[in-house]
């Protein structure tokens, strides 16, 4: 967190936008509006994980939380815009796959190369279980129950089922966020004696550097928006031609939202800081599900766009099985190389299993 903008975080954004109005009058290769959007994403991260350094918690946790959904909602809310009811699955994919990618991929890789450096790693149960438990009612409520309730035929909810989980996913969010950041705020901390790290410690960033970081943040937003709306169409071509399911594209956005947290996150572990990798990883999936779905279902409401939020059979086991298996690897507070073992085979047969459903 030094004084000085590193240039890359302004420049990231500055190519995105020209990107974009070049975009509006010539055919950008598709490979050009990819680099653009991948670096509009990884500085808006940036300049949101600095405006919280310097703002302090519980005010900072919330802003990069608020920064990344809305980056995830604007690649989700342009590309159901662009599909109309063939994307009415889109949301719900999404969200699925964060979790999927979150619970298995990112916690497997930080608890498996966290071991190999570490042999063991600790980390506070009680924070954990109380982000596992906000996160399986979370899931359970969003994505699984859609498919057992009756007023509506098939995998979707009434429109006053909807607004219903929607206000339910919001809440149960924010007392979260204020038991994370106010009332239990220790339940979450990493213990200080497993490592120094010279980025916590920083000193925060000057008012002029917090307001250009503002600018900056807000003009990487509108770049991930006007970015991702060019891309709806190349985007869908690709995965059709490639004969994957419209699923694959929802992977795609998940991963694609994840990969600041997911580097950030590996880091912390190799530094034998789990308990900050588990906060990063838990924290996005519940800001995905908790913020993404009340704004897409508002929006659905208000526009009467259609929304499919039920995962089908195989998802709601694969699901299951990934909230088990992470309520039973991070119930005893030590990890070793086998939970993250697990957790990686059950996130390979979550991705082989979506191309070759």
């Amino acid at each position: 967190m030094g004084s000085t903008i590193r240039q890359w975080t302004w420049a990231g954004p500055v190519f995105a936008l020209v990107v974009v109005v070049a975009s509006l009058m010539v055919d950008v290769p598709i490979a050009v509006l990819g680099v653009a959007l991948i670096l509009a994403v990884l500085a808006a991260v940036h300049h949101a994980e600095l405006i919280a350094h310097r703002v302090g918690e519980p005010f900072g946790t919330l802003l990069l939380a608020l920064a990344v959904t809305i980056i995830e909602l604007g690649l989700i809310v342009t590309l159901m815009s662009a599909g109309g009811s063939n994307a009415a699955t889109l949301a719900r994919d999404t969200v699925f796959a964060a979790v999927m990618i979150i619970l298995n991929g990112l916690v497997g890789v930080c608890i498996l190369v966290g071991a190999l450096r570490h042999r063991e790693q600790v980390f506070q149960q009680s924070g954990v279980s109380a982000s596992l438990a906000t996160l399986c009612a979370l899931t359970v409520l969003t994505l699984a129950l859609p498919n057992f309730t009756v007023s509506e035929a098939g995998p979707v909810y009434a429109p006053s089922q909807l607004a219903f989980v929607a206000v339910v996913s919001f809440l149960l969010y924010a007392t979260f966020v204020s038991v994370q950041t106010v009332r239990h705020r220790d339940y979450f901390l990493p213990e200080p004696s497993l490592a120094a790290d010279v980025e916590v410690h920083a000193a925060p960033p000057s008012n002029a550097r917090t307001a250009v970081s503002a600018l900056l943040l807000v003009a990487c937003l509108v770049a991930v928006v006007l970015l991702a709306k060019t891309l709806a169409p190349p985007i869908e071509a690709g995965v059709a031609a490639l004969g994957a399911p419209r699923t694959v594209v929802g992977v795609i956005i998940a991963a694609l939202v994840l990969l600041p947290e997911s580097v950030a996150a590996v880091r912390a572990a190799l530094a034998n800081r789990l308990q900050t990798s588990l906060n990063l990883g838990l924290g996005s999936a519940l800001a995905t599900i908790g913020l993404t779905i009340p704004a897409v279902a508002a929006l659905s409401l208000l526009i009467d766009l259609p929304i499919a939020l039920g995962l089908d059979a195989k998802s709601i086991v694969l699901l299951f099985l990934t909230l088990l298996v992470a309520t039973l690897t991070l119930g005893t507070g030590r990890t070793t190389i086998l939970q993250g073992t697990v957790h990686l085979v059950i996130f390979g047969v979550y991705l082989f299993t979506t191309i070759v459903p």
